[in-house]
């Protein structure tokens, strides 16, 4: 084993990965990764959750048998399969990436793990019967690692613009960037090499930069209410007549009670986030900044609709598995925001250190929907 190791060192050895192509690796993870939580909700919400009872095989068996249940749920652990792959060739690529750097590798890292954590939390969730204690801290390791996958992809990105690019291409690159990931980005700060202003160049106003990190956390708790709201739900996860325990701590009026504070959550974080796109065009800020938070803004009214639409409709299937889908673009986007913000504490004063000068066009005026963030390394 030590000697085909060897041999496969060797071979490898000479493969490396530039800068642009480790950013599309770091894409593809990121993609991948938003896909299972997007599947993983349709298999709950199709009541196919135990439709393999057993972990890893069902029924079993390697494969699973013609029961429609039972092939919904399997396919979803199928479709792991490709996840796994990108996910670990994001980690591999961090490693061959040169110029190496060790940031780069270990959140790379983070992706593999974390899908392997998830699919043992997944089969934990199946062996509980899905009590909703393991469905809700299966959504919320997914939402983690999806903070790990948008860190890696910015970071990337940022690391691979060479110095002194142009605008248009700035722009390209961001727009490409936020129509994949779904205008994405994780916590983190970025490398002080990356984080330095231009030379005479604005930043965006430290006021902003903490609202930013500040409506992270807000989203975050709204995600968190959110899958209360689903706990107490009528979409267990299993087939009908399946007994599975549910969020109840008052009854009837348990799903009520969380629906209606999750509702409040969410429209302090709608208002929050409004609030902030308002500042953000009348204080210095970044061409992604704003954009970021004008794609939030859209996102969060249409979840608005979706989610009263819901209510009003009694909860059917297909509005809840939209309302989950825009639920992971608005965190995606409000990390990406985040991020584009940068961290307050990197520069003294009213800037936020931020690596993203200031367009210093009329607010009135059009800008791109995107722009790449900061100088290369």
């Amino acid at each position: 084993m030590t000697a085909r190791l060897q041999r496969l060192r060797e071979r490898t050895n000479g493969y490396t990965v530039t800068p642009e192509q480790h950013v599309l690796f770091a894409y593809f993870g990121l993609g991948a990764l938003t896909l299972i939580v997007l599947t993983g909700a349709a298999v709950r919400l199709t009541g196919s959750g135990l439709g393999c009872p057993t972990w890893p095989k069902c029924y079993g068996n390697l494969y699973p048998p013609l029961k429609t249940h039972a092939l919904i749920e399997f396919s979803n652990r199928v479709v792991t399969v490709p996840v796994v792959l990108a996910a670990g060739f994001a980690w591999l690529a961090g490693l061959r990436r040169r110029p190496y750097r060790r940031d780069l590798m270990w959140l790379g890292a983070m992706l593999p793990l974390g899908v392997i954590a998830q699919a043992v939390l997944g089969g934990l969730t199946v062996k509980g019967k899905l009590d909703y204690g393991w469905v809700m801290g299966h959504f919320a390791l997914s939402m983690l690692i999806l903070v790990a996958a948008v860190t890696l992809a910015w970071r990337s990105r940022v690391a691979a613009r060479p110095a002194g690019a142009s605008s248009s291409a700035e722009a390209m690159g961001a727009a490409g960037a936020m129509s994949f990931a779904g205008a994405a980005s994780a916590a983190g700060a970025i490398s002080s090499a990356e984080a330095a202003s231009p030379p005479g160049g604005l930043t965006t106003d430290r006021t902003i930069v903490k609202g930013l990190w500040g409506l992270v956390g807000l989203g975050a708790l709204t995600i968190f209410a959110g899958t209360a709201a689903t706990a107490a739900g009528p979409h267990a996860g299993g087939e009908p007549g399946q007994k599975i325990n549910r969020l109840d701590f008052d009854g009837r009026g348990t799903m009520d009670f969380v629906i209606h504070r999750h509702a409040e959550i969410a429209f302090v974080f709608s208002v929050a986030a409004v609030g902030l796109w308002w500042l953000a065009r009348r204080r210095p800020s970044t061409p992604t900044v704003r954009s970021s938070l004008t794609f939030l803004c859209v996102v969060l009214a249409l979840q608005g609709v979706v989610g009263l639409d819901q209510y009003e409709t009694h909860l059917p299937t297909e509005l809840v598995w939209v309302h989950v889908c825009l639920a992971c673009a608005a965190w995606l986007s409000v990390l990406w925001a985040a991020l584009a913000a940068g961290s307050p504490r990197r520069a003294p004063g009213g800037a936020s250190g931020l690596v993203e000068p200031v367009s210093e066009r009329p607010i009135g005026a059009r800008e791109p929907f995107a722009s790449v963030n900061s100088p290369g390394n």
